[in-house]
């Protein structure tokens, strides 16, 4: 079944969201990017956390992009970890309760493929219940200052990783890592 990825853009100094979870400071750094192409194309499902699904948008005002997994680059279903689902239906997207059972349906969703994490909390809750398997990281030029950090666990947890592999591009620097357990 799928492997549990968790994928972000960060800030230099650790945040993937400013102040109040705006996402525009990313605007500016999105472009080509070849890692992130092909990982794409290997992603089956999305598991996101509730904040992150309703949150800002680095593509606000593009039509076309705006409110799209990826900026419209990749489509599939989605699996949304809340306890306070919308009241009518979001096309492509499953709202579900636990956590446990969301991994579930995502992994059988993607098959071989990726189920790719997009949330600080939803990582760290995936971390927490030992099922997150890798961690991708795009490090943007810019520091922030305040935000949402990458990963937050109020009194520390060690997470030991192995590096993967390591990418540059004009805008980023792309590094992976495989979660040792």
């Amino acid at each position: 079944m799928g492997t549990m990825l968790y994928s972000a853009t960060m800030s230099l100094d650790g945040f993937i969201a400013g102040p109040g979870g705006d996402m525009s400071w990313l605007t500016e750094h999105l472009g080509p990017n070849p890692t992130i192409d092909e990982l794409i194309g290997d992603i089956g499902a999305l598991l996101v956390g509730n904040r992150t699904f309703g949150g800002d948008d680095p593509h606000q005002g593009d039509q076309e992009k705006e409110g799209e997994p990826f900026g419209g680059g990749w489509s599939g279903p989605q699996f949304v970890v809340t306890h306070r689902p919308p009241a009518a239906p979001v096309p492509g997207v499953t709202f579900m309760e636990d956590l446990g059972s969301a991994v579930s349906a995502a992994k059988a969703a993607a098959g071989d493929k990726y189920v790719n994490i997009l949330g600080a909390s939803i990582a760290r809750q995936c971390h927490e219940a030992g099922v997150l398997d890798e961690v991708l990281v795009c490090v943007a030029p810019v520091m922030l200052g305040d935000g949402v950090r990458l990963f937050d666990h109020p009194g520390g947890s060690a997470v030991k990783l192995e590096r993967r592999s390591v990418s540059h591009v004009p805008h980023a620097v792309n590094i992976w890592y495989r979660v040792i357990r």
